[in-house]
């Protein structure tokens, strides 16, 4: 079949190759500046609620469920609604959505102590630096990962859920280690998938408007990956 769209021309090497290579490059600075912008505003609100009072308000109250489900409700609207929303609005829900998470991570300050929190941010960080790099500079198609990766956080899904009853610590560190690598993992495919998305070229806000959500998807598999990675190196307060 003849393509002809013109973003994917240029990709081939059949339009400007340079004009397309430095869009790209823009794209997904956007999208690593959204991603590092939320997790600021979540790490700052944590932190913040943490060592105040609310934090004892919140969590030592039925109020706790509240706040813990309500960033899946936030992702549920976004992936719903995001595409008859207008920008700003899409902008501001993300924005409200990494707040809320921050509400919701006030809770690992309550459990762990601050020198493991960071420890574990800082891994994940540089993992998941490691597997951008690699998502975006490889030429192996990692589109075959996509159903494997499918299954295992549906998997994690399904053993949290259990656990939920079960409070085995031995079903937790078996979900805690596959979920790191699933999550890991996840930050390559994104990545690449970001790229070949990026060809489709849907318009200047439809872009846009990609940009916050793959954005939303890349913080959400350092924010996996992250809780994960402490719950199986994080020293508890006594």
């Amino acid at each position: 079949m003849v393509n002809t769209n013109p973003f994917l021309r240029t990709a081939s090497g059949t339009a400007d190759r340079v004009g397309f290579d430095a869009g790209l490059r823009a794209h997904m600075q956007r999208i690593f500046m959204l991603m590092a912008g939320a997790l600021g505003v979540t790490g700052a609100i944590a932190f913040a609620v943490a060592n105040t009072p609310l934090a004892q308000g919140i969590f030592g109250s039925p109020l706790k469920w509240l706040v813990m489900l309500a960033p899946l409700g936030f992702i549920f609207f976004l992936q719903f609604r995001w595409q008859r929303m207008s920008m700003g609005a899409l902008q501001g829900t993300f924005w409200a959505f990494s707040g809320v998470m921050g509400l919701s991570l006030a809770s690992i300050f309550l459990v762990y102590t601050n020198e493991s929190i960071a420890r574990a941010f800082f891994i994940t960080a540089a993992t998941f630096a490691v597997m951008s790099l690699w998502g975006y500079t490889t030429k192996r198609d990692l589109s075959g990962m996509g159903a494997f990766l499918m299954m295992g956080m549906l998997g994690l899904a399904i053993a949290f859920l259990i656990n939920m009853f079960l409070q085995s610590s031995m079903l937790q560190w078996i979900a805690s280690v596959v979920g790191v690598g699933v999550f890991t993992l996840l930050t390559a495919f994104d990545v690449q998938r970001i790229k070949q998305t990026y060809a489709e070229g849907w318009g200047v806000e439809a872009n846009g408007k990609m940009a916050v959500m793959d954005a939303l998807g890349l913080y959400l598999n350092f924010i996996n990956a992250f809780q994960m990675l402490l719950s199986l190196i994080g020293n508890r307060e006594e």
